[in-house]
Order: structure tokens, then C-alpha cells, then sequence
């Protein structure tokens, strides 16, 4: 459904990368509703290239977290020269809620929850809701989306085949012997969050048991958690260290390819699993899987601790996660 004489429009997603990769379906919605519109992208430094090569926006700005009065003052200057019909708050904070504010009087028509705001999602159970229902249910409220699905697990995942669609082809085998198919690990995270990781002497296990099963390893992660390879390393010496290696088009693509993915709750293994890895999350009691999972062939480990998560219960959803694949081949 297009909205008529809605021309320009500005959509805001700041972080995390997991959260702005579960957003990539709500911004595919509002490509699709304003199909002949300008829409620009309110986002971080750390997303303007995954902005960019996404096909629903004709521009990118990262000035999204301004800290000094003169850069708050700047980017209103800048919003209000813009003119924007119409603003999709996909970041529903405290600091997007400001921004709202900042664009007093007359802002532009705007979906979110900013106090007075037009568009209002008013969903007394939106916190409740998984990322991907909460956002169609918040599209829904903005007349875009009469039909969303916001039942559990009904709103469909993102699409990132425009990220490794040129990339993802077959490459030539040399000699006419394919290589080994390989599982990603993302064995990282948030260095302030050390409860959303899983040991990494048990991804060293579990990376010994898969390589036994005739699957290479691949890790990936920032160059902070080189360390994590090399420890996975020691205990299965033929595994790839791709960690500092690979912005987040490249983790698609190897997510495109991968025969699996394990890991923590964290932006890579979101971006993984939207690509089309068959993924294994493991998550502790820091955080609500039926919030912020992600989607697709996913299996959810749990454990309060994840220090108490042991190798068999993640090998064995590996496995059977493996062997649907297989099957489904």
C-alpha cells in the first residue's frame, strides 16, 4: 500500500547490529509502502555500509548520536532542512525520542513512541513482543501494514540475499575436489556482557568434534576476540581465523555458504543466520530468546549460566540441525 503524497521519508535505526538486522525486514516494509519516495536512513558510523548496499534507502546520514550541544544543534539544522514528510523510528529510545523533540514545533508525522507524536505505537504489550512483531505491529499503527502479522513468531525474518546474491556463487574446483563444507563460529561478543558467552574451551571441543565429522571451521569476530581463535586453534589447529577479518557483507556471505552457525547472542550470528546459515544461538538468562532471537532455521540453546551449558547438548542440536539440512537436500 503506497501513502499518497508522502515524498520524503526518514527512517531511524541507530544499533545494535543485531537489532538493525532484525529492523532490515520493518525497512523493506517501508520501501515497499513508498515506493517512488525518498527515503534516507538516520543511522551510526558502524551501519552506513550495510545502509548503503541495502536497496530501501536513497541516502545515509551517521550522524545519529550527536553528544555536544553544537552536534544536537547540527543535526536539527540538518532535519528540519530536510523537510521529511514523514520519520519510522525503528531505535523507540530515549535518545530517538529526543530527536522527535528536538524538531519541536511542527515535527514531521512520526511513527514511535515519542510523547505526541502522531503516529503512535500505543501497543500496551509492544515490550513484550519479539523485535520482528513488534515492528509490523508498529507499521501496522502507521497505516502501512494493514495486514502485519504480529502473532509469536508469525512476522517474516529479514532478507539479506541482496548482500551476497553477486558474491555467493560456486567457485571453481581446483582439481575437481570440492572443499570440505564448514561451520561458522562466533564465539564473541559484547566485552561488557561476559555472561552471553559460551567458554571458549567448549567451542575448542565442539570444534574437534565437528572437524571428526568432516566439517572445517571458520571464527569470526572482531580483532578484540583473535585471542578466542587462537585459543579454538590450539585444540583444532586446521581452524580458520577470519576474526578482524571481515566487515558484515563478508559475514553474509559466509553465513550465505556455511553448512552452520554457532554462537552467542550477538550481531554476527544474527547477520549469519539472516543470510541463510542453519544457526545455533546460546543464550543465558542475560536475555529473552522470544525478544531477540533471531530468525530462520534457528535452534535456541538455553542455560542460566552458560558456563553450566555443556559441549553434548550443543552438539547435539548442531547435529540434528546438520542432519535437517542434509535431509533437506
Amino acid at each position: 500500500m503506497v501513502r499518497r503524497g508522502v515524498e520524503k521519508i526518514l527512517v531511524i535505526k541507530l544499533s545494535a547490529l543485531g537489532d538493525f538486522v532484525l529492523a532490515l525486514a520493518a525497512m523493506k516494509k517501508i520501501r515497499e509502502a513508498h515506493r517512488k519516495a525518498h527515503i534516507s536512513l538516520l543511522t551510526t558510523p558502524p551501519f552506513e555500509g550495510l545502509g548503503k548496499a541495502s536497496p530501501y534507502f536513497n541516502a545515509v546520514h551517521t550522524d545519529g548520536r550527536p553528544e555536544t550541544f553544537g552536534q544536537w544543534m547540527a543535526l536539527r539544522r540538518r532535519l528540519k532542512a530536510a523537510a521529511y514528510d514523514r520519520v519510522y523510528d525503528l531505535q523507540t529510545s530515549n535518545h530517538s525520542n529526543r530527536i522527535f523533540h528536538l524538531l519541536r514545533p511542527d515535527p514531521p508525522a512520526w511513527s514511535g513512541i515519542a510523547l505526541g507524536c502522531s503516529l503512535a505505537h500505543r501497543n500496551p504489550l509492544r515490550n513484550s513482543m519479539h523485535t520482528l512483531e513488534r515492528q509490523a505491529d508498529q507499521l501496522m499503527y502507521a497505516g502501512i501494514w494493514p495486514d502485519a502479522p504480529t502473532s509469536p513468531g508469525a512476522a517474516p525474518p529479514p532478507d539479506l540475499s541482496w548482500v551476497w546474491r553477486k558474491e555467493a556463487g560456486e567457485r571453481p574446483v581446483a582439481g575437481g575436489v570440492r572443499p570440505r563444507p564448514y561451520v561458522m563460529f562466533v564465539p564473541g561478543g559484547s566485552a561488557h556482557r561476559p555472561e552471553k558467552w559460551w567458554p571458549v574451551e567448549n567451542y575448542a571441543e565442539l570444534a574437534r568434534i565437528l572437524y571428526a565429522r568432516g566439517y572445517d571451521i571458520v571464527i569470526i569476530g572482531g580483532v578484540q576476540e583473535t585471542p578466542l581463535a587462537h585459543a579454538i586453534q590450539r585444540v583444532a589447529p586446521r581452524a580458520r581465523d577470519l576474526t578482524g577479518r571481515t566487515d558484515f557483507a563478508r559475514i553474509a556471505v559466509l553465513g550465505a555458504k556455511a553448512a552452520l552457525a554457532v554462537g552467542n547472542d550477538t550481531g554476527p550470528l544474527h547477520l549469519a543466520a539472516a543470510a541463510g546459515a542453519p544457526t545455533v544461538v546460546l543464550f543465558s538468562k542475560a536475555s529473552d530468546p522470544s525478544v531477540t532471537a533471531p530468525r530462520g532455521r534457528v535452534s535456541i540453546v538455553q542455560s542460566d549460566r552458560l558456563a553450566d551449558l555443556p559441549v553434548a547438548k550443543v552438539a547435539q542440536a548442531a547435529s540434528a540441525l546438520l542432519n535437517q539440512t542434509a535431509g533437506a537436500a
